[in-house]
């Protein structure tokens, strides 16, 4: 298994893995076009960072993380997101992986910490990143949707 930096032509694997975490999570619908679209984005964004696990051929994981700057830490932090793996594929390291290069990544581009979101009802998700060292907070996260832009 390879993990490489993710190109256009892996958009069609990486929206199927979308489908599959969207489905976990509930704060979000799935909708692959603005999920494609999403990538795009991020593929094309100097700040962001589009990783996938490739095993014959196949993608059967992805990690998404993205810079933006924290004046906590007066540095770049890096939120991490879309981490998934495909069921058949889990628990042989991929996810591990993924964070790790994830986390080389941001270093490589001044990030001092890394953040991310899961699921409160996600339980393997929250007890893999607790293995990883990952620590939950005292913020909850709030979202609010700009009127000006397409919801849907």
């Amino acid at each position: 298994m390879t993990i490489r930096q993710a190109t256009g032509t892996d958009i069609p694997e990486m929206v199927e893995l979308l489908r599959r975490l969207f489905a976990i999570e509930t704060d979000f619908d799935f909708a692959p076009e603005r999920q494609r679209r999403g990538l795009e984005l991020l593929l094309a964004a100097e700040r962001a960072c589009v990783l996938v696990v490739e095993n014959c051929g196949e993608v059967v994981g992805m990690a998404t993380g993205q810079l933006l700057i924290s004046t906590a830490e007066g540095a770049p932090s890096l939120v991490i997101e879309d981490v998934v793996v495909s069921p058949k594929h889990r628990n042989r390291g991929i996810g591990t992986g993924l964070l790790a290069s994830l986390a080389e990544w941001g270093r490589k581009h001044g990030a001092r910490r890394m953040q991310l979101l899961a699921d409160r009802t996600n339980s393997p998700a929250l007890v893999f990143y607790g293995r990883q060292g990952w620590q939950s907070t005292r913020l909850i996260c709030l979202r609010k949707y700009n009127k000006s832009e397409e919801t849907a």
